[in-house]
Parts: C-alpha cells; sequence; structure tokens
C-alpha cells in the first residue's frame, strides 16, 4: 500500500495538479479572509477569530478535492492501466487506501500552511493571545474529517467513468449535498429538522468547531470515509470480474 501512496503523491507533484491546488486553496482563502471585503474579512470581524477560515474552507474543498481524487481511477480506465493495477500483489482494499492516503495527504499539505493564521490572531488579538484555541483545534480536527469525507466521495466517483470531468461533477455533487443538502431539507421539514440535520455533514463539522470532540461525529465521519471506499472496492470487484 506504502508503493501506491507513493506513486499517487510523486504523480501530483509530476503535475502542475498538486502545485495549483495547494497554490488555489491559499490564494482564494487568503483573498476572502485578509484583501477582499465582505464577511469573511477577519479584520474586519473585529474578533480574534479564525471562524471566517472555518467557515469559508469547507466550500473551498467541495470543488479542489473532487479536482484532485477525479483522476484516481477514471485516469486509470482511460489509459487502460486498471487491469494492470488489479494485477499487483495487493488486495483491492490497500490499492484503494493507498489512492485515499495519497489524496488525503496532498490536501493536509494544503491546510499546513494555514497554521500561519493561527500565528497572526494570536498576535492580534487584545491582548496577545486572546484565541479560543479549544475551538481552534476542534476546528481543524474537523476540517481533517471532512476532508477525509470529500476525499473518499471523490475515490469513488472516479470509479464510475472513465471521464474524469463526470468524475469531478458527481464528486462536487454528493460532497454538497451531504454537507450543505440535509441542511436545506431541515428548513423544509422543521418537524424533523434535528434528525435531518444530524444525517449530514454540516451538523457534525459545526459541532467539532465548538472545540468538543463528540464520538458521535468522529463515528459519523469515519462511516462515510469508510461507506464510500466500499462502494469503491465493489465498484473495482465488479470491473474485476
Amino acid at each position: 500500500m506504502k508503493s501506491i501512496i507513493l506513486r499517487e503523491i510523486k504523480s501530483f507533484f509530476g503535475s502542475p495538479i498538486g502545485y495549483l491546488v495547494i497554490a488555489i486553496f491559499l490564494i482564494i482563502n487568503g483573498l476572502f479572509l485578509w484583501v477582499f471585503e465582505g464577511e469573511y474579512n477577519i479584520l474586519n470581524t473585529g474578533f480574534a477569530d479564525l471562524t471566517p477560515f472555518f467557515t469559508l474552507a469547507p466550500w473551498i474543498l467541495i470543488f479542489l478535492i473532487p479536482a484532485v481524487t477525479m483522476r484516481s481511477f477514471s485516469d486509470e480506465k482511460k489509459q487502460g492501466t486498471l487491469e494492470l493495477l488489479l494485477t499487483k500483489p495487493l488486495s483491492i482494499w490497500q490499492i484503494v487506501s493507498g489512492k485515499f492516503l495519497g489524496a488525503l495527504l496532498l490536501i493536509i499539505m494544503a491546510i499546513i500552511p494555514t497554521f500561519i493564521y493561527v500565528w497572526v490572531i494570536y498576535g492580534l488579538g487584545l491582548p496577545e493571545g486572546n484565541i479560543d484555541m479549544g475551538s481552534t483545534i476542534g476546528s481543524y480536527f474537523g476540517l481533517l474529517f471532512l476532508i477525509s469525507g470529500y476525499s473518499a466521495i471523490g475515490i469513488f466517483t472516479s470509479t464510475l467513468s472513465e471521464n474524469q470531468i463526470v468524475a469531478f461533477i458527481v464528486a462536487v455533487f454528493l460532497c454538497f449535498f451531504l454537507y450543505f443538502g440535509f441542511e436545506g431539507l431541515a428548513t423544509v421539514l422543521p418537524s424533523f429538522s434535528t434528525v435531518i440535520s444530524a444525517l449530514g455533514m454540516q451538523d457534525h463539522y459545526k459541532s467539532m468547531s465548538r472545540g468538543v470532540i463528540d464520538t458521535r461525529d468522529i463515528i459519523y465521519f469515519v462511516s462515510i470515509s469508510v461507506v464510500f471506499l466500499s462502494f469503491t472496492v465493489y465498484n473495482l470487484k465488479s470491473f474485476k470480474s
């Protein structure tokens, strides 16, 4: 599996995709948080708080993560190398896990530079250091689990077609629906709003962003990842047979 992970990371950085993903994520966040006027501009909020970043990041990642994962198996199908990959002395679960972890590590690399925001906010606080570190750490954990869910969805959709654009569009739709769709349904059906909201990623992500790491939230995100990776394995087994 290690060879698959290294292969994925090398392929990301062997082309402009890896660099573009990291650069686009940081540039878009930087512009909205520090340059553009609006509700996401930290300097205009008057609070030493990273909430605007953690509110904005999931929406940017809805597009960036599918852009990373869309080629995982779609490209293998198009190039005719999927059959060769499946003959390697690795189980299908190991192959899928390697692809998944490769994509996950790339996105984590894009997140790491944002730690500088914590340092900047720490210095801007009055008094210095007036920042809710519990909420910030919880939000980063929530973002990590959210990235995991998005990546699993993207890996799954890449097995649906050899056309990367199709894989990208389907992944964006599924990520959007699972993140925001249930919140939208909850407003339509207020009588069941609590139950419906709990089915979506946003509810669990917000819960972790409050600085409380609840086992139910962790189980939810792990379940989402496992379910979509299982779908991926099932599709590959069908292809192999």
